[in-house]
C-alpha cells in the first residue's frame, strides 16, 4: 500500500490532522488552487490513468510533476477510503496547515473578525470562509464545537479560501486576550438583536455567529458587548447560518 494513501487515510481523523500538521484538498479545482497558492504540498493521490483522460486532470498532473511532487495511482476503491467528499474526481493532495494564529494578525486601523461559535456543518464553514476572504475579512477564528477548519469537506467548500484567508482555531481565553490587546468590540449575530443596517461598526469588530439549531453559546452570548441581527420579515423565521453571516459581513463593509 503506498504511503500517501495510509497517509490520507489517516487524515480523515482530526486527531491525526491536528498532529500531523497536515490536511487533505480533496476535488480538481480544490488541488489545483492548493497548487498556485503556495502552501507546502506532500504530494497527490490519483485514480489510475482516468484523471490525465481529461484536458484539467492532465494538465493538473503535468503540473504537479513540473513541481517534482509525488504522484502515487490507486485504484478507484483504495482513493474512496480515503475520500472524504462526494464526487472527488479522481484526485486529493495532502498539504501542511499554514501556522496561523491571532497573534499574526496586523495590527491595523480597521480589523473585522469573523467568529465560528460551535458551527458544525463542513459546507456551511467551508462557506463562510470563502466568503469571509472574498470580502476581506481580516482573519476568521473558529471556537470550540466547530468542525475542524481543515476537514476535507470544509476546505473543498471553501474553494481555496482556505490558502490565502488566515483562519485558526481556539478557545475564548485566546480570543478574549487578543480583543483585549486590540481593543475590538464583540458583536454576536442573534435573531433578538438589533437591527444591523441602523448600527454604526466599530473600526475594530469580531463578528460571531453561532450553532445551527441552538444559535449562540452561553460563553460568547455573555461576552457580546451587542447582539445584532438582520432585519427579515415574520414570515421567515430564521436564515441558513452561512447565508445570514454573508449578509452581517457585507453590511460591516459599510
Amino acid at each position: 500500500m503506498s504511503k500517501l494513501l495510509t497517509l490520507a487515510r489517516d487524515l480523515r481523523r482530526r486527531k491525526a490532522r491536528e498532529r500531523q500538521g497536515l490536511f487533505v484538498a480533496e476535488g480538481i479545482r480544490t488541488v489545483e488552487e492548493l497548487l498556485r497558492s503556495g502552501v507546502q504540498v506532500r504530494g497527490l493521490l490519483a485514480v489510475g490513468p482516468e484523471l490525465e483522460a481529461s484536458p484539467r486532470g492532465a494538465a493538473l498532473v503535468s503540473d504537479a510533476s513540473r513541481r517534482g511532487l509525488p504522484i502515487e495511482q490507486v485504484t478507484e476503491s483504495e482513493f474512496g477510503s480515503a475520500a472524504e467528499t462526494e464526487s472527488p474526481q479522481g484526485v486529493l493532495a495532502i498539504g501542511v496547515v499554514p501556522e496561523r494564529t491571532l497573534a499574526d494578525v496586523e495590527a491595523s486601523t480597521v480589523i473585522r473578525l469573523l467568529v465560528l461559535d460551535a458551527v458544525q456543518d463542513p459546507g456551511n464553514v467551508g462557506t463562510m470562509i470563502r466568503t469571509a476572504a472574498a470580502l476581506g475579512i481580516t482573519a476568521t477564528f473558529s471556537l470550540p464545537g466547530t468542525v475542524d477548519l481543515w476537514n476535507a469537506k470544509v476546505v473543498r467548500s471553501a474553494m481555496g479560501a482556505h490558502f490565502h484567508h488566515p483562519c485558526s482555531s481556539g478557545t475564548w481565553d485566546e480570543l478574549d486576550a487578543f480583543r483585549q490587546e486590540r481593543s475590538i468590540a464583540i458583536w454576536a449575530a442573534d435573531a433578538g438583536g438589533g437591527p444591523i443596517d441602523e448600527l454604526a461598526a466599530p473600526e475594530r469588530l469580531a463578528l460571531v455567529v453561532g450553532n445551527e439549531g441552538s444559535g449562540l453559546t452561553s460563553a460568547s452570548r455573555s461576552r457580546a458587548d451587542r447582539l445584532v441581527a438582520l432585519p427579515i420579515t415574520a414570515a421567515v423565521e430564521s436564515l441558513n447560518v452561512a447565508v445570514a453571516a454573508g449578509i452581517l459581513l457585507y453590511e460591516l463593509r459599510r
